[in-house]
């Protein structure tokens, strides 16, 4: 049984960097591993919903914290048995953001703390009621706001099927989002956490499998 860890952090941060440097040496090292990332944009009807209501689609849909945050989850919900599969049959199982950015989005945009009621909800709804696996390990990319937002906007200038969503265009909100994330850390919701980036983030994910 392999374990699971969760890399989180901004948009722009340079998660989809880090799981490609990580496969790589885990490869070289002889480590088996599956990738998945959430959203499962394009593989899962809820966040595609979504994805089209921080578009501007649905109504107001995208206004309740509530709501987008059930339709994440339950996108989770739907790999819940895929991630139990790979778990069974690799080293390691690494998530391009797992239930944590739930946790830190839905407070950001509550104006909550780590031990604020829809920190506690998200917790209890994904890992309690869907039974989703809980990360041996959450590491989060040590990328602050200004550098995340930066990166997120050249990313969108440079490929037009990027476009930046309501949540990545709101400066404040992203702001937010970091210092959720630093909460969570600092208090190891659910699990144990670090905080990194480049070769230090990678060792830090295989130390754990060595």
């Amino acid at each position: 049984m392999g374990i699971l860890v969760a890399i989180e952090g901004l948009d722009g941060a340079g998660k989809n960097t880090i799981v490609g440097r990580i496969r790589e040496q885990a490869q070289h090292r002889g480590i088996t591993l599956e990738t998945v990332a959430f959203p499962s944009y394009g593989r899962h009807v809820t966040a595609d919903i979504a994805a089209e209501a921080l578009h501007g689609r649905h109504g107001d849909l995208s206004q309740s914290a509530y709501a987008m945050a059930m339709l994440f989850a339950l996108d989770r919900r739907e790999a819940a048995d895929d991630l139990r599969a790979a778990l069974a049959r690799n080293d390691l199982l690494l998530c391009d953001r797992y239930v944590a950015s739930n946790a830190a989005y839905s407070a950001a945009r509550l104006h909550q703390g780590p031990d604020g009621e829809v920190v506690d909800w998200v917790g209890d709804l994904e890992f309690g009621r869907f039974g989703l696996p809980l990360p041996a390990h959450q590491l989060l990319l040590g990328v602050p706001p200004e550098i995340a937002i930066d990166r997120a906007a050249g990313r969108a200038a440079a490929d037009a099927t990027r476009a930046k969503d309501a949540y990545e265009r709101d400066a404040d909100l992203q702001s937010r989002v970091w210092r959720a994330y630093l909460d969570l850390a600092r208090v190891q919701w659910m699990s144990p956490w670090t905080v990194a980036d480049g070769d230090d983030a990678v060792e830090q994910v295989l130390a754990l499998v060595a």
